[in-house]
Parts: C-alpha cells; structure tokens; sequence
C-alpha cells in the first residue's frame, strides 16, 4: 500500500469530498452519503439536492468523516458521526427494541474509489476514523457491517463483520437478516 494520508471532512476539505463523490456519480445512485444522516424533513431525493445538503451539513459541523488521501487526491471515506448525526441506521425498529448501550459514535459507510479497490482501502478509512474519534477524546463506537460468513462480496457501503473484527470490533448481536451490530471501546489519544 501507498502512504496514505487521512483528514478529517470540514469546510477545508470539501474540494476532495467532493471530488471523489462526483467521479462516482455522487456514489449509489446520488446519494452523496446523506442517506444516514438526515431526518425526512432535511432529506432530498436528487443528486444535485443531496449535494447541497452534504455541503450545508459539512459547513454547519454535522457531518463527519474520515477522508483517505493518496497525495491531493481523496480516494476513500469512513463516514461516522454521533448517533443524534446520523439516526437513520437500518433496521432502526429492531435495533432500538434490543439496545443495551447507546454509542457515542457510529460508523455507517464506507466509500472507496473505483480505482483503490483490492488494494486493503476499506480497512484504512476506518483506522483514520478511529483515529479521528480518539482525537476527540475517544467513546464507544459501533459500525452495522454486513455478516457475509467471511465471504467476499462485491461493494458493500457499510463493510463486513470480518473487517470490523479485523479492526478490533467485537460482535454484539444480529440486526435483520444480513446485518450486525459491532462495537469497540477507543480511548482517547494523548
């Protein structure tokens, strides 16, 4: 792998967000990676709006993310954020029915250019958003991966539970059919 660099999404850095998103279309299918983070009434249903509401939330602090870099180049994200920042999780209902401890963050995508795949990309997003959380003075995180049984799958926006316990997650319970619940304690950085 090359030296790749992580940086925290802000208003200095939404050039390479940006940048990223748009050689994808505004990745699945416009979204712009607002789909968790919005309640009905802040949500839009196009790309060009879901563009603008990512840069509002960016500017006013509501948005988080850990955006990887090769060079000047953003080429991956790990979106996370406070469970008030990004409440619409899948399997909500069934989640909150079976909550034992409410995270202090949440991991709930994974974004790596087309160009980074199979290249370990979708572990050093994460990492840089740890890192992030630690600076911050650290919590309890969680992150909703796919349970593939440790089979490969084609892009998957919120990981696989093997990639989260590669990044010292530990599985707490079944969320719908396909989904997990992991979590990890990460203490904050000096």
């Amino acid at each position: 792998m090359g030296d790749y660099v992580s940086k925290a999404l802000g208003p200095d850095a939404w050039d390479g967000f940006a940048g990223l998103a748009e050689r994808h279309n505004g990745v699945f299918g416009g979204c712009w990676c607002t789909w968790f983070h919005t309640v009905a009434a802040e949500k839009t249903h196009t790309t060009e709006g879901n563009r603008d509401l990512k840069c509002r939330l960016v500017s006013e602090g509501r948005a988080h993310a850990a955006l990887v870099y090769d060079g000047d180049r953003a080429v991956a994200w790990c979106k996370f954020g406070p469970p008030d920042e990004l409440p619409n999780i899948h399997h909500r209902k069934q989640y909150e029915a079976e909550l034992d401890v409410l995270p202090d963050y949440r991991i709930t995508c994974i974004f790596v250019d087309r160009r980074y795949r199979h290249q370990a990309m979708s572990a050093v997003a994460p990492k840089g958003a740890l890192d992030l959380i630690a600076a911050a003075g650290g919590g309890v995180v969680e992150g909703y991966p796919h349970d593939t049984g440790g089979k490969k799958c084609a892009v998957l926006y919120d990981g696989t539970r093997t990639l989260f316990e590669r990044a010292g997650f530990d599985f707490v319970r079944s969320k719908g059919t396909r989904n997990c619940v992991m979590r990890r304690t990460v203490p904050a950085s000096g």
